[in-house]
């Protein structure tokens, strides 16, 4: 019996000693912990990249006692300039290089007429410029550079043919008016095929006026018999007569 138990206490020991060593984990927690700051400089130093800085307790303890909002607002703006270059001040090495404005009533008066606007319209100011005598001289100067041009006589119509201003002279009844006889089956369709061939009425009246005009009509284009293809209206041409 106490052989027995004798190995069972052995088969344990041994059992025991092949168990990995624990390691040890109870070293103090907090930002100036030696062990955490050693083991930061090893890592950096074996993979080149810095460690970070640790917060000292002189920083964490800069704090205002008190723990009010007024205290802790100048303590933030302590901090600030402190670290602001040149500090919190109004100087131009501060903002854009240049001084600034102050609102003061002993500062200048804005500039009111800028050197891009003419101050022709003000007699004081050219009065002071140039005399009476200078700008008759330079009246004088622009009117000899004046130049009349005297009117021509119109240029001769070119050709022979139907023109759709002389035929809108030439008659007076409002477009819609029937004055030919219009017959036959499908004169809608026909209009509209045969007007779809021009891009303005005036290039359709022209064709109607070449093929014939009203007295024949051989493509529908008139079916309404008033004399006027595909919607012409002739009254622009009267009425620019009648201004002129």
């Amino acid at each position: 019996m106490i052989v027995r138990s004798f190995l069972v206490l052995a088969a344990g020991v041994a059992l025991a000693a092949c168990q990995p060593t624990i390691p040890e984990s109870g070293r103090g927690v907090g930002f100036d912990n030696q062990y955490n700051a050693q083991r930061a400089q090893r890592e950096a130093a074996l993979t080149g990249v810095p460690a970070p800085a640790s917060v000292s307790a002189a920083l964490l303890g800069s704090t205002p006692a008190d723990g009010s909002a007024a205290a802790t607002a100048a303590e933030t703006t302590r901090v600030l300039d402190a670290t602001r270059p040149g500090g919190l001040g109004n100087d131009a090495d501060t903002n854009s290089g240049v001084a600034p404005l102050n609102a003061s009533p002993s500062n200048p008066a804005p500039v009111l007429n800028s050197a891009g606007i003419s101050n022709e319209n003000n007699f004081d100011a050219v009065s002071g410029q140039r005399s009476i005598d200078a700008d008759a001289a330079r009246l004088a100067a622009n009117r000899s550079q004046y130049q009349v041009i005297q009117p021509e006589a119109l240029p001769s119509r070119v050709g022979s043919g139907p023109n759709v201003v002389a035929y809108a002279l030439q008659t007076s009844h409002p477009r819609g008016t029937a004055r030919y006889r219009r017959s036959g089956f499908n004169k809608q369709a026909k209009f509209e095929r045969a007007c779809a061939e021009f891009a303005t009425a005036d290039e359709a009246q022209l064709e109607f006026l070449t093929r014939g005009g009203p007295e024949k009509d051989r493509k529908g284009m008139d079916p309404d018999g008033d004399g006027y293809a595909c919607r012409w209206d002739p009254a622009p041409y009267r009425k620019a007569t009648q201004q002129g």
